[in-house]
């Protein structure tokens, strides 16, 4: 969250995934938060144990910098999305990325998305609409359809 309250989405977690290895390791504060969209089961490892564990045990260890290096990866692509290319761009993107999931279609609030993609809501209301208007995608029972994929990914593969 910002000072003005906006809020960037880093990731959606799913089951078996850690969160807040880092302050875990250097005893630093947490440099994230994190909210349950679901019911959820939490398991807290106090830091000291943790650091013992990775310690005693090199496949955990091994595991943790794995993880943490895919992390560096996916917030370096995350940083490069955010400076070099328009929200326009980051939307298609999002909606593509969306319609390749497998997983049971969500209903995503303009917020949400905003909140993904690190623009504001009305933002992204006014690219929607253009994207409808350009027969692009279209509303279904408050979910995104893409109907040209062909011209969705040419917005995708816009730059800056």
């Amino acid at each position: 969250l910002s000072p003005e309250g906006r809020e960037h989405v880093l990731a959606y977690l799913g089951p078996g995934e850690p969160f807040n290895l880092v302050p875990a390791l250097d005893g630093g504060p947490n440099l994230a938060t994190v909210d349950a969209v679901t019911d959820t089961m939490l398991y807290a490892i106090p830091c000291e144990r943790f650091r013992q564990i990775m310690r005693e045990h090199r496949e955990v260890a091994e595991a943790v910098l794995e993880r943490l290096a895919a992390e560096v990866r996916r917030l370096s692509d995350m940083v490069e999305d955010l400076a070099l290319y328009t929200v326009r761009t980051r939307l298609a993107r999002f909606l593509l990325a969306q319609a390749d999931d497998t997983q049971p279609p969500k209903r995503w609030t303009q917020e949400e998305i905003a909140a993904h993609i690190g623009t504001v809501r009305d933002v992204v209301g006014r690219a929607l609409r253009t994207f409808a208007d350009d027969g692009l995608i279209r509303r279904e029972r408050g979910r995104l359809v893409v109907i040209d994929r062909t011209g969705l990914e040419r917005e995708a593969m816009m730059n800056g």
